[in-house]
C-alpha cells in the first residue's frame, strides 16, 4: 500500500513518528514532499510526481502548515488528521470538508462533525509506539524516580503544571522536570518512574495525551485529572490509573501509592497490558487502514459538491488561521472576481489573519525585550488557529 503524505519527512515526529514506524511495519510506503514544496502546491502535481498511485492521500497535521489545492477535484480518498480537535474545534470542522475522512483524537468530537454535516469522520486516540515500550522485563530498570515528568511548561495553557511540578519536586525525587527530552530520553524516564503524574492543558484537563499512554506502556502509575477521555476508551479508574478531582489530592495520592508497592504493581501490570494489547500505534494504523478501505472509495468529502467559491473560501480561512496569508491572499483573488458575497466573509477572514499575525510579532517583540535575547530563529507556525503549544 502506498500513501501520499501531504508533510516532509523530517517532519514525522512526536505522534507522527510513531505512526510512520507503525505504517512501515504494516508494508505502507509513506511518500513524503521534497524540500521546498509550496504550501499551497497543486495535489495533481504531486500526483503526477508520485512514483506510484497513492490508495489514499494522508494530510497529518505536521509542523508545516501544508493543504494543496484541489483535493476536492481526484479520485483519490483523502485523509486528515486532528490531533488537538479541542482546539479551534469551529474551523478545524470546516477543514475537514475538503476531506473525505476527517480523524480526530479525542472522544465526542466525531459527533460534533457529524452534525456539522461530515458523513465519515473517525475517532482514533493517542496511542503508545512499540518500538519504545515493548521489553518485556522492565523490573530490570530501576526506577529511581519516585516521580516522573515531561512536558511544557510555557505558555497559557499550563499554569496548572507550574502550579504543582515544584511542589511536587520539593517533596519526591524526581527527573530534572525543567529540561526537555528526546522520544527516547522520554521513555527512559518513564521506565525509571514509579509514578508519573500527568498535568493536562488548562483548557482541556481531561486530555488523555500521548503521556497516559506512555507512562503505562512503561509500567509507571499514572495519576491523572478527573474525568478523562481515558473512561472513554476503556480505562476504569482505580484498576489502570489513579484520578483526582482536585490539586490538593496529588501530594496524598503519590505518597499512598509509593507505599503500596504491591497495589501498585497490580494497577501498572493491568494497564500496561491493555496498552500494548490496544492502544499502540500499530493498533491505531490497523483501524485506519480498515476504515479507509471500507469508507475511501466513496468520495464523501462534502466540499465534493460545493460551487468552487465556497471551496476557495474554506482554502482561504485555513492559510489565513495558519499563518499563510499569502496563500489566503491568492484564494482571495479568485473570490472577489466570482463572488461578491464570500469576497466580503473572504475579507474577514483575512483582516483576521493579518490581526493574528501582527499580533503574533508584538508578542515575540514583547518576549524579546523582558529576555533581552539577541536575533533568535523565528518558530515554524503550527497548525492550528491558536497559536498555543501542546
Amino acid at each position: 500500500m502506498n500513501v501520499l503524505t501531504l508533510c516532509r519527512k523530517d517532519n514525522l515526529c512526536k505522534e507522527l513518528w510513531g505512526y510512520a514506524r507503525a505504517f512501515e511495519r504494516q508494508g505502507v510506503v509513506l511518500h513524503c514532499f521534497d524540500w521546498g514544496t509550496q504550501v499551497n502546491v497543486d495535489v495533481r502535481d504531486l500526483l503526477r510526481n508520485c512514483p506510484v498511485r497513492p490508495d489514499f492521500i494522508l494530510n497529518p497535521e505536521s509542523g508545516i502548515t501544508f493543504m494543496p489545492t484541489n483535493l476536492t477535484d481526484v479520485d483519490v480518498p483523502t485523509v486528515c488528521f486532528h490531533f488537538d480537535t479541542y482546539q479551534a474545534t469551529e474551523r478545524r470542522i470546516r477543514w475537514s470538508m475538503i476531506y473525505d475522512i476527517p480523524v480526530v483524537f479525542h472522544p465526542h468530537f466525531k459527533e460534533e462533525y457529524r452534525r456539522a454535516g461530515h458523513p465519515n469522520p473517525l475517532t482514533l486516540a493517542h496511542a503508545a509506539p512499540i518500538d519504545l515500550y515493548s521489553a518485556r522485563n522492565l523490573e530490570e530498570y530501576e526506577r529511581r524516580y519516585e516521580v516522573g515528568w515531561v512536558g511544557r511548561l510555557n505558555g497559557a495553557p499550563y499554569h496548572a503544571r507550574r502550579r504543582v511540578l515544584p511542589g511536587l519536586a520539593s517533596r519526591f525525587q524526581m527527573n530534572d522536570w525543567e529540561r526537555t527530552y528526546t522520544t527516547e530520553e522520554t521513555a527512559e524516564i518513564y521506565r525509571r518512574s514509579k509514578i508519573i503524574v500527568n498535568i493536562s492543558r488548562d483548557d482541556y484537563p481531561q486530555d488523555a495525551n500521548m503521556r497516559v499512554y506512555e507512562t503505562m506502556a512503561a509500567g509507571a502509575l499514572l495519576i491523572t485529572r478527573m474525568p478523562a477521555d481515558l473512561s472513554s476508551v476503556g480505562f476504569l479508574e482505580g484498576e489502570h490509573f489513579i484520578g483526582y478531582r482536585d490539586e490538593s489530592e496529588i501530594v496524598p495520592a503519590v505518597r499512598r501509592w509509593l507505599a503500596d508497592e504491591a497495589g501498585r504493581a497490580r494497577i501498572t501490570s493491568a494497564a500496561r497490558e491493555l496498552v500494548m494489547a490496544r492502544h499502540t500505534y500499530d493498533a491505531r494504523v490497523n483501524s485506519l487502514l480498515e476504515f479507509v478501505a471500507a469508507n475511501g472509495s466513496k468520495l464523501s468529502a462534502p466540499a465534493r459538491g460545493w460551487p468552487e467559491s465556497k471551496v476557495r473560501l474554506t482554502y482561504l480561512d485555513y492559510y489565513a488561521g495558519t499563518s499563510s496569508m499569502d496563500c489566503a491572499y491568492q484564494e482571495f483573488r479568485w473570490i472577489a472576481r466570482h463572488s461578491f458575497v464570500d469576497s466580503i466573509a473572504g475579507a474577514r477572514l483575512l483582516a483576521r489573519g493579518w490581526a493574528k499575525q501582527v499580533i503574533g510579532r508584538v508578542k515575540l517583540w514583547t518576549q524579546g525585550r523582558r529576555t533581552a535575547s539577541t536575533k533568535t530563529d523565528r518558530s515554524v507556525p503550527a497548525n492550528i488557529t491558536l497559536d498555543q503549544p501542546k
